[in-house]
Parts: C-alpha cells; sequence; structure tokens
C-alpha cells in the first residue's frame, strides 16, 4: 500500500501537512509523533504551545521531502483479528478524528492507528473514517480470515452490517470503501461497545481532532 492519504473532510493546509506525514508512516499516530516533535527546532512539537504554525509547517514540509518508511509490521498469532475503532467530534460538527487499533486474537495490539477526519465534521463521519482507516491497514498488513469489529456508532452498524442505506450526508465514500474491504474478509461481524466500555481507539481518535482543530 502507498503512502499516499486516505480520503477525508475538509482539513487546513497544516492539519493536510499532518495527515499526508501520517499516511507515510501507516497512520501509526506514536510513530507520526514523535518524527515530528524531533523535527520541530528548538524544544517544541506537535502539540507545544511554543511551536508557531511557521515551525511545524516547516517540520512537516522537511519530514514529506525525506524517505518517510512504515515502521515493521507486528506478527499476529494468527488470520483472525480483533478491530477496535471510534471517531471523536469537537462541537459535533467540529475538528473531527478518527482512532482504530487492530489486535490479534490474543489481544496483543498491532497498531495504533489515528488521523484527522475533518474541521467540521460530525462524530458519524468520524466513526465511518474510524472503521474505514482500520480495515485499509488491517488489509494492508495481514491477509486476515476473519475480524471482529469492537465499535459503538450503531448509525455505521446499521447501515455496514445492516444492509440500510447511510443516513449521514456525505459519507458514501466511506460507507462503500468499508463494504469493500470487508468483501475482502471471508468473516467479519461487529460487536457493539456500550458507552462504559474501554475502547482503546478513543485516546486515538481525540488525538486526530485535536490536529484536525489546526489552522483556519
Amino acid at each position: 500500500m502507498s503512502g499516499e492519504p486516505l480520503p477525508s473532510e475538509h482539513l487546513s493546509p497544516l492539519a493536510t501537512l499532518v495527515d499526508e506525514v501520517l499516511a507515510g508512516v501507516g497512520y501509526e499516530m506514536a510513530v507520526a509523533t514523535e518524527l515530528i516533535d524531533d523535527a520541530v527546532p528548538g524544544y517544541g512539537g506537535l502539540f507545544d504551545p511554543a511551536t508557531t504554525p511557521a515551525e511545524l509547517r516547516q517540520a512537516l514540509e522537511e519530514l514529506l521531502s525525506s524517505d518517510l518508511g512504515r515502521p515493521p509490521v507486528s506478527e499476529p498469532t494468527d488470520r483472525s483479528f480483533i478491530l477496535y475503532v471510534d471517531g471523536s467530534s469537537r462541537g459535533n460538527p467540529g475538528p473531527a478524528g478518527a482512532g482504530a487499533v487492530i489486535m490479534d486474537s490474543e489481544e496483543n495490539r498491532l497498531a495504533r492507528l489515528g488521523r484527522p477526519v475533518g474541521s467540521r465534521a460530525g462524530n458519524n463521519t468520524a466513526e465511518y473514517v474510524a472503521l474505514q482507516l482500520g480495515l485499509s491497514e488491517l488489509l494492508a498488513r495481514y491477509e486476515p480470515h476473519s475480524v471482529a469489529v469492537r465499535i459503538d456508532s450503531m448509525t455505521v452498524i446499521r447501515d455496514i452490517w445492516g444492509g440500510n442505506d447511510p443516513t449521514e450526508p456525505g459519507v458514501e465514500t466511506y460507507s462503500e470503501a468499508i463494504a469493500t474491504a470487508l468483501a475482502r474478509v471471508p468473516n467479519h461481524w461487529y460487536e457493539h461497545l456500550a458507552d462504559s466500555d474501554p475502547n482503546p481507539a478513543d485516546a486515538l481518535a481525540t488525538v486526530g481532532s485535536d490536529i484536525a482543530a489546526f489552522g483556519p
């Protein structure tokens, strides 16, 4: 799979650059954040208030002109996987992010993924993007025989597994990409998460929404 970013909603030029760096490292949020922090001059970093937009832009452009590479792929125990997904939107609509965590059947964490979704996107759109992100990277890295998707959005569940037409405006691109990805997995099902259930993708989605808030 190339380092080209997945489709997203409207993002500022600065947030777009961060998303491009994320794409270059397979959307591994911790890896991208460390690279950006190291590239920012002085003692600033991606979320340091002392980092100016100009410093961050320069660091991002330098990273994108370098040879960004994906981190090594962790080995799973078998071809069965668990995928946690979550979306976050500040203001609903507002700055939104998506997160996904890929685990093997023994719940070893294989990937922690995140990205900005849009500067003014809703929770449900962010959930679609999170599912697309997780499935895209799962298929790029492995040949899954089965995947249990752990998700809290009943809107996405009714669309993807219930066969309903999307009720959220503008998510058809994501919905179609998800259906295409799931068609490549012989066995897949959802496990609905209640609000009280832990979701390791939640923090990654929150970071994605923080990135989406960059710029006008």
